[in-house]
C-alpha cells in the first residue's frame, strides 16, 4: 500500500510540474507575441482568442476524459460536421431553437456511445474504430448536405446569441467553456467516476479486479466526448450562421494536440483538465500569433503536428528520467 502511495503521489507530482512547465511556456510566448506584434494585445484580438479557446477547448474537454483511459477519438471533427448540418436542417424546417439544439446534443451523445460500443462490445483499438466513424461521419454529413453549406437565414430564425453574443463584454462561448471545464475539473477530481477514469487509464486489468465495471467507464468516456464535439458544433454553426458539413475538419488534431501540450500520457492515468486548459490557451496563442504574423495555414498545420510529436517526445523522456 506505502508503494502504491508513493508511486500516486510521484504521478501526481510529475504532472503538475507538466503543468507549470506548460504555465511559463505559455506566459513566455504571450510576451513574445506582444514584442514582435502589436496587434495582439489588443482588445478585439484577446476577444478572438478567448473565443476560439472555447470552441475548440471544449471538445478537448471531452477527449481528456477518452485519453485520460488510454484511448483516442479521432471523430470529433466529424462528429461537429454531422451536428452542424443536422442543426442547420432542422432549423430550415423551422424546428424550434431549443428542440433543434436538444437533438443535435443527442446526435453528439449517441455517435459518442457508438464508438464507446464499438470499442468495449466490438474490441476494436480505439485509434481504430474512431479512425472509421471519423471517414464514415463525414460520408454522413456530406451526404446529408449534398456537399453545400446548410443556411436558415430565410426562416427568420435567430440563433447569433450562443455563437455571437456577449455578458459584460466577455463572449458568451467563453461563459459555456469555463461552466464545460469547471464541471470536468469537478467530476474528474472529487467523484467516483472520476476516480475510475483514472484508474481503468493506470492499470485496466487492476481497475477491473477491484470491481470497476471498466467498459462502461470507457464508453461514457467516448459519449461524454460526442456530446461536448455536439456543443461545440451549436456554438459553431451559431457563430457561422450556417451549417458546414466540413466544419470540423481537423478538430480531432487541435483537440489532440491541447490534450497532450497540457500533460495527458498517451498511455492513459495521468493528466488533467487543467493542463488541458493551459494546452488550449496555448495552441490558440500561437495559432493566433501565426495568423498576425501572416503565415500560411498549410505551415501552421505542420507547427501543430510538429507540436504534439514534440509533447509526446517530452512525455516519453519524462517516463524513462522516472524509471
Amino acid at each position: 500500500m506505502e508503494a502504491e502511495s508513493r508511486t500516486k503521489n510521484l504521478k501526481g507530482n510529475l504532472v503538475k510540474l507538466k503543468t507549470m512547465g506548460m504555465l511559463w511556456a505559455l506566459i513566455i510566448i504571450c510576451v513574445i507575441a506582444a514584442i514582435i506584434s502589436p496587434q495582439f494585445l489588443k482588445a478585439s484580438n484577446i476577444v478572438n482568442v478567448i473565443r476560439l479557446v472555447s470552441i475548440n477547448g471544449i471538445i478537448a474537454m471531452g477527449m481528456t476524459f477518452v485519453v485520460l483511459t488510454g484511448g483516442v477519438d479521432l471523430s470529433v471533427g466529424a462528429i461537429v460536421g454531422v451536428v452542424a448540418v443536422a442543426v442547420a436542417m432542422l432549423f430550415q424546417r423551422n424546428v424550434p431553437i431549443v428542440l433543434a439544439v436538444a437533438v443535435g446534443l443527442v446526435i453528439g451523445a449517441v455517435l459518442g456511445a457508438i464508438n464507446g460500443l464499438g470499442v468495449t462490445k466490438g474490441k476494436l483499438a480505439p485509434f481504430i474504430m474512431t479512425l472509421g466513424s471519423l471517414t464514415a461521419l463525414q460520408g454522413v454529413s456530406l451526404y446529408l448536405a449534398n456537399g453545400s453549406p446548410q443556411n436558415w437565414r430565410d426562416t427568420g430564425i435567430d440563433f447569433k446569441f450562443l455563437g455571437q453574443g456577449t455578458l459584460l463584454g466577455i463572449p458568451v462561448p467563453v461563459y459555456i467553456f469555463a461552466a464545460v471545464f469547471l464541471i470536468s475539473l469537478y467530476v474528474l477530481k472529487y467523484t467516483e467516476f472520476g476516480r475510475n477514469v483514472y484508474a481503468v487509464g493506470d492499470s485496466r486489468e487492476a481497475a477491473r479486479l477491484s470491481g470497476i465495471n471498466t467498459k462502461k467507464v470507457e464508453a461514457l468516456c467516448f459519449v461524454i466526448t460526442g456530446f461536448l464535439s455536439a456543443l461545440s458544433s451549436i456554438i459553431l454553426i451559431s457563430r457561422l450562421s450556417v451549417g458546414e458539413p466540413t466544419a470540423g475538419d481537423g478538430y480531432e488534431l487541435d483537440a489532440l494536440a491541447m490534450v497532450y501540450i497540457g500533460g495527458c500520457s498517451t498511455s492513459g492515468g495521468s493528466g488533467s483538465v487543467v493542463g488541458t486548459l493551459i494546452g488550449a490557451i496555448l495552441l490558440s496563442v500561437i495559432s493566433n500569433v501565426l495568423n498576425l504574423l501572416g503565415v500560411s495555414p498549410f505551415i501552421q498545420k505542420v507547427v501543430k503536428g510538429l507540436i504534439i510529436i514534440g509533447a509526446v517526445l517530452l512525455e516519453k523522456q519524462g517516463k524513462k528520467a522516472k524509471n
